[in-house]
This record gives C-alpha cells, structure tokens and sequence, in this order.
C-alpha cells in the first residue's frame, strides 16, 4: 500500500461508509433523530467514516443506563473482579494496538511512526488493575467522650461520570477517563471530540469482551449538544473533562445545578527554561518535540521557549535547523515525524497565529506557512515553525495555538525568567534545562504548574499524576490521587457498646 491508502483490514468495519452507532446499556443503537455526520482524514481531506450524532434525548437514554449498572450489578463487583475485569481490558487493548493506532492515525493525523507510545495505554490499564485493590478507608482513634464509639472512614465511588475527551488523542484520553471509572467502581459515559471518535468506538466494542455488565461504559459520538446535556444533567455526578479553558468555564457553570464533582484539565502555555550551561544537544531537539510532538497538539506544549541571552542566538540557529529536518508527512507513512493539523477549522486557526506572529513583529526562522507541495497538497499540514524576537505581551507568546509553533524568548537571570515564566493564566506544564542541580531545584519550586520537567520534556507515568494551576484546570489524572477525584470521603460513627 501506498501512503495515505486505507489498510482493508479496518477498512470495512471501522472505516467504511456504513454509518457508526451509540453505544448504549450494552447495546449498539442509531441515534436518537437519526442524523449522522462525516468524519476527515487530515492528511487527505477525504471522510473516512460516517457516525451517529447524538443529541440530548441519547445524553439521557445513556446516562440512565449508567445509572443502572451503577445500582445494579456492577455495585457487587468486589475489588478483584474489578482488578480483573481492568487486567481483561489491558490484554485486549495490548493486543489490538497496533490496530488502534492505526485508526487514530488515520482519524487525527497522529505518525504511525510513534505507535510505541500508546503502550503507555495498556500501562495505564494495569496501574489502575492495581490501586482498584489499595482502595480503602481508616481507623481514627477519636477524642469523643463517649465509650464504646469506633469511627472509620470509607471512600465510595462518586456515582454517573460524564467523561468529555479531546480529538489530539482519542485512545489515550478515552483509557485516561475509564480506567479510574472501572477501578473505583463508577460508571459512565464517554463523549468523544467529533474530530476523532473512531477508535473509542472499536474500544467499546472490544469491552463487550470483558465481565462487565451492560451501561458501566456508555459511548456518544456528536457535537455540543450531547456534551452539554451531560455536563447539565441533574443524575451525573461527576464531569471528568479534557480540553479547552473556555469550555472548562462553561461546564462548571452547567454543574452549578446539582454541583458535580469536576476533574478539568484545560489548556497551557507552558515555558520550557533554557540556561546557558544547558547541555545543548539535549536541549534543543527536547524542547523541539515539546512543541511539535503531535504537530504541537499538546495541552502542555512547551511553547514559550525562554533561552537565557549568552546562547540565545546560537540556541535559534539550532533549533531552527532541527526544525527543518523534520519530516512532515502523511500519517500513515512510516518515515513521518510531524502528521497534519486534525481539521480545516483547527489549520485556519494555526495559519491565523502565524500571520498575527509576522504582524506583531515576531521573525520566523523556520516554517510559517502551509504545505501544499506534492502529496500533501490536500491535507492540512503546516511546517514546524520557530518565532524568534517574540515578546512577552504578542499574542503568540500567550495565547495557546494548539499548532507547531514556538517562541523563542531572551532572558537575563533566573529573576527575571521566573517572573515571566509565571505571568499567564495558565500552569498546567513547565521545563528547565541547565547543568546546576541548585538552579534545577529552585525553578521546580517556583514554576506555577502542575509539572515540571528537569532536563527532559512531555514524559507521562500511570503512577505520576497530571494535573493543572491557575486556568489549566482543577484536579489530577492518573496515579492514586487521579483515583481519588472519583471517590468520595465518607466517615462513619458506630457505637459498639450494649
């Protein structure tokens, strides 16, 4: 097969014309008005698969049978039958990846090339098989003046989770969002981004391989309505939301209602510190893939590039000429480093930025414009594109463009820098480069975000959480403390005496 043609093997069922359906109490059903929608390769601009649009009266037919697994049946699962219905999944997921990297390849432009890094899927899989058995309460030796009065604490699973994910990575979003569901015992339902739905769904049919009792996981393809009408329903209990800061704004004013649990993690503009001891070889092709990693669709996207003055200039060159190297292709050509833009919409915004960068005096070094040569005349591809002379107040430097393209800021000390560094609204991600343990430990401690990468950028673990300050969200995801935003504190007074 060429580049950009479909493998025949997922052709028919999972891209093919045949309209998608909701997944609903175990069940695969048309929407409820009937409408559907097309869905886009970005690297060709043609559709690939037509999917059922859900609307508010699905939102409701879901979230009640949610509600009844979560009563029912899945409410006796003890801790090990959830462990072994996660460790289930794991298998599955781990056996079909390549499968499911392909259709994510293929519905948002994630390089094919990078397929070995959704094992950190299955990882995330296996973490939570294990803390579904570290869940548990405590014994409080109480200073009441009453005998013969134990008091113990339990935690509780929150109850209905409506999980909202992006388009930048279906796959892993969509696990990020169920394995804590499947591990505390919740249930829910999974509303993906229009943008890339396809490889959830193949995810919920292989869940109907598991011991898990129908609507523990719902699934709704749609836009706005269906997302809105989950974030406002009075019997959702929890909203566990990825994606945009304004978005993040309105689903906490729609559950205002019945004031639901929110985890939001929202968008960034992270700084990543370059010092002048930094080692340069590391740093420079670092803090390059914390820009462009995913064509630059990162949340926590080093995209504010602060270099400190003596190896600014030289700092430019290099990355610029990295930059250039980049192979931009294709997603599913396997010598693609850097895929397309997921949408039309999405490449307007990003080709926007690049000319209100050039307007407010900003000097590209690289990239900066649309590719259209060849092959990829049809896709939505920009070049990674490096901004040097960018100051503090232009828009590019604080505004998150969701795009390949970074800043390059001057500074003069670690004063300065850290002011700087922290004068935005948002605090989800941060990077340092520099040789100096001490200056390692002082800009860990005064960068205002939820991660901080030392030498290094963009590494996830299951057991490290991922979590935002400021306006890059409220909560965390993954390790123990992601699993706790979906249980509840529940403490618990008995007398024991006759």
């Amino acid at each position: 097969m060429a580049p950009g043609d479909l493998d025949p093997k997922y052709t028919t069922k999972f891209l093919g014309p045949e309209p998608k359906q909701l997944l609903i109490g175990g069940k695969w059903v048309d929407s409820a008005s009937g409408r559907t929608f097309e869905t886009v390769n970005p690297s060709t601009g043609t559709v690939i698969a037509r999917l059922a649009e859900a609307d508010a009266r699905d939102a409701d037919l879901a979230v009640a049978a949610a509600r009844a697994a979560f009563t029912g049946p899945w409410a006796r699962f003890k801790p090990k039958d959830r462990q072994r219905v996660l460790l289930q999944l794991a298998d599955l997921v781990e056996a079909n990846l390549a499968e499911l990297y392909y259709l994510d390849s293929v519905d948002m432009g994630a390089p094919i090339s990078r397929a070995a890094g959704y094992q950190f899927s299955v990882d995330v899989l296996r973490f939570a098989a294990g803390a579904a058995m570290r869940i548990q309460g405590e014994t409080v030796n109480n200073s009441v003046a009453v005998a013969d009065l134990f008091s113990f604490t339990l935690k509780e699973p929150v109850g209905v989770v409506a999980s909202i994910i992006p388009w930048n990575g279906p796959l892993v979003s969509s696990i990020a969002k169920i394995a804590p569901v499947l591990a505390t015992g919740c249930t829910m339902v999974l509303k993906p981004a229009e943008e890339a739905c396809i490889s959830p769904l193949r995810l919920g049919e292989l869940m109907a391989q598991l011991d898990l009792p129908d609507g523990v996981v719902n699934i709704l393809t749609g836009f706005g309505e269906a997302g809105a009408a989950l974030t406002e329903h009075p019997d959702v209990d929890k909203v566990a939301f990825t994606g945009s800061t304004a978005t993040g704004q309105q689903i906490v004013r729609a559950a205002s209602g019945n004031l639901k649990r929110l985890t939001l993690e929202l968008g960034g503009k992270s700084p990543d510190v370059v010092f002048a001891d930094a080692d340069l070889a590391s740093a420079v092709p670092g803090a390059a893939m914390g820009v462009f990693r995913n064509t630059g669709q990162v949340c926590c996207a080093g995209t504010r590039v602060y270099v400190e003055r003596p190896v600014y200039d030289e700092f430019v060159e290099r990355l610029s000429r990295f930059s250039e190297a980049l192979r931009v292709g294709d997603s599913l050509d396997p010598e693609t480093e850097i895929g397309p833009i997921v949408s039309a919409r999405q490449l307007d915004q990003v080709l926007n930025y690049l000319d209100v960068g050039r307007s407010e005096g900003a000097r590209p070094t690289s990239g900066g414009a649309r590719i259209t040569e060849g092959g990829l005349a049809n896709g939505y591809f920009v070049a990674p594109t490096v901004f040097a002379d960018v100051q503090d107040d232009m828009r590019i430097a604080r505004e998150e463009i969701f795009g390949p393209v970074a800043s390059i800021l001057p500074f003069d000390d670690v004063e300065d820098v850290v002011v700087r560094a922290n004068d935005t609204q948002f605090g989800l991600g941060a990077g340092v480069w520099t040789r100096d343990l001490g200056t390692a430990h002082r800009m860990a401690r005064a960068l205002r975000s939820g991660v901080v990468w030392v030498n290094t950028y963009g590494n996830f673990d299951p057991a490290m959480p991922f979590g935002g300050a400021k306006m890059s969200g409220w909560g965390s995801e993954y390790s123990d403390h992601g699993l706790d935003e979906y249980l509840y504190l529940k403490a618990v007074w008995m007398g024991v005496g006759n």
